[in-house]
């Protein structure tokens, strides 16, 4: 075994997260945008992802040596991996224990090599380059030819997967949706990638990959990213809080942050175990995903039947034929008269009257029986009523006087660390970082002038980052007023609203007043 061989899985996604957060001041603004999205999905508020999605995938192999020119049969089974283990068709499926095995699910996701490339001709998927560079990093360097990697594919049109030799026992590492595009993907070194050739245990079952393509569809790790403490969050409602990564084997139950008596789920992709001991992703995870695919990577992959057929993007032909062409237009006064032959199996039977107002836990039940008298001829694509175009521009003046009674529990009293960007023992606490939370109301109309000789403040931080070269005032203030929009039209939980309170105290810290 070489000094750059794995010994424990390490993931260098959340390098990747804090260099970017640190020298890209839109990263933040469109990763707030992004978990609006998720969080909508998280509270039931879009509808379910229909069939499968078929993702196509190109396959850089950035090799020094012929042993990391990895073979043919090398990627295929890195395929066939992927393709079990997001269907939840893998057979050590079964080991997931009996408290967590009803929380594990297929999520609909399928991937093939693909076979045309960006200028219209065929390819089988992958791109081979040698390079003179010993071992890459977490710098994006094997991204670039100029570099001595291999440029990008469009990211809306593929995956791009980095094969190569990785440095410093690191396994692999993705970019989280909102990032740039020439970068876009995931990065895997060659002795973690696939089930045979080049591939090590206890790497050596393809899961690597499995779990940087769940970073890649917006995924954090499952304990949080708050070193070993109890405060962290990965947005996920059906994952146990944990106490910081689990590596090798666990037995169960692992029992941490009084999470008994079934403890961490342990033997979910998105932990540090070994290969044979990682077997599921949870649903609340499958929703996250699914909001990604929706949301920021809504332009990629194929709407498939889960049996392999493709289908048109929107549907089933069928529920397409008779759709109308501005179905939101008069719709209740002029109903199709001959409804598809085969309509879908669960239409819903009653239309909720209100869709924004009274908007129902399962929107789409209930649909069709009482549809209402009065629909606006000019509704949203999204159906949501009053949400602006320019979220950053048009922000109402007054803003909310009181916060929930219950303040987030992701605030800490240690200068306002954030577990993501500063790890390390955090003691949570039961108030936010101001005196009194109902009486928090952070100015509305904030100025975006910019900032001269000041550190800028990175979100959800506790302290300023090293100096950057942009101002980041108005970039915060932009920020600010978009979740107060987002809490007026009452689109924040509890870990909105810390997001929230977090980026004024970055605000204040720039100097905003």
């Amino acid at each position: 075994m070489s000094d750059e061989t794995p010994r424990r899985r390490e993931c260098g996604t959340m390098q990747v997260h804090r260099r970017l957060l640190a020298s890209d001041p839109g990263y933040a603004r469109r990763l707030a945008r992004i978990e609006e999205q998720a969080f909508r999905a998280r509270s039931g508020m879009l509808a379910a992802r229909a069939g499968c999605t078929l993702i196509p995938v190109v396959v850089h192999v950035v090799y020094k040596t012929a042993e990391q020119n990895i073979a043919m049969d090398q990627i295929t089974s890195q395929i066939a991996v992927l393709n079990r283990d997001f269907r939840k068709t893998n057979a050590d499926a079964a080991n997931a224990p009996a408290p967590f095995a009803p929380l594990a699910g297929d999520a609909r996701l399928q991937f093939e090599l693909a076979k045309t490339a960006p200028d219209g001709s065929p390819t089988d998927g992958v791109i081979r380059v040698q390079t003179n560079v010993d071992s890459f990093d977490t710098d994006d360097r094997v991204k670039f030819s100029a570099q001595g990697g291999s440029d990008a594919w469009p990211r809306d049109e593929y995956l791009n997967l980095w094969v190569c030799q990785l440095g410093g026992g690191l396994l692999g590492y993705a970019q989280f949706p909102g990032g740039a595009a020439d970068t876009d993907g995931v990065v895997i070194t060659h002795t973690g990638f696939g089930t045979t050739g080049t591939a090590t245990a206890p790497f050596n079952l393809g899961r690597t990959t499995t779990h940087e393509i769940g970073h890649w569809l917006n995924l954090r790790h499952i304990w949080g990213d708050d070193g070993d403490g109890c405060s962290g969050s990965d947005f996920v409602d059906d994952t146990p809080n944990q106490g910081g990564p689990n590596y090798g084997k666990p037995g169960f139950p692992t029992v941490s942050c009084n999470n008994g008596p079934n403890g961490d789920m342990f033997m979910n992709y998105m932990d540090y175990v070994d290969d044979d001991t990682m077997v599921m992703f949870s649903q609340g995870q499958i929703t996250r995903m699914h909001a990604c695919l929706d949301g920021p990577r809504s332009s990629i992959g194929a709407s498939v039947s889960c049996g392999g057929i493709t289908l048109p993007p929107k549907g089933p032909k069928d529920l397409i034929k008779d759709l109308p062409k501005e179905p939101f237009k008069d719709f209740a006064k002029d109903p199709p008269k001959d409804p598809p032959k085969d309509p879908p199996k669960d239409i819903p039977k009653d239309r909720p009257k209100d869709l924004i107002k009274d908007l129902p836990k399962e929107p789409f039940k209930d649909l069709a029986k009482d549809p209402p008298k009065d629909i606006p001829k000019d509704r949203p694509k999204d159906q949501i009523k009053d949400l602006p175009k320019e979220p950053f521009k048009d922000l109402a003046k007054d803003p909310p006087k009181d916060f929930p009674k219950d303040p987030p529990k992701e605030i800490f009293k240690d200068g306002g660390k954030d577990p993501i960007l500063d790890p390390g023992p955090h003691k949570p606490v039961f108030e936010p970082p101001f005196p009194d939370p109902k009486g928090f109301e952070p100015p509305f109309e904030l100025p975006g002038g910019p900032m001269v000789g000041q550190q800028p403040f990175v979100m959800a931080t506790g302290k300023p980052e090293a100096p950057a070269a942009g101002p980041l005032l108005g970039h915060y203030a932009q920020i600010l007023q978009h979740y107060a929009g987002l809490y007026q039209r009452g689109l924040l939980d509890a870990q909105g609203l810390a997001a929230w309170q977090q980026a004024y105290a970055a605000y204040r810290e720039l100097g905003g007043q």
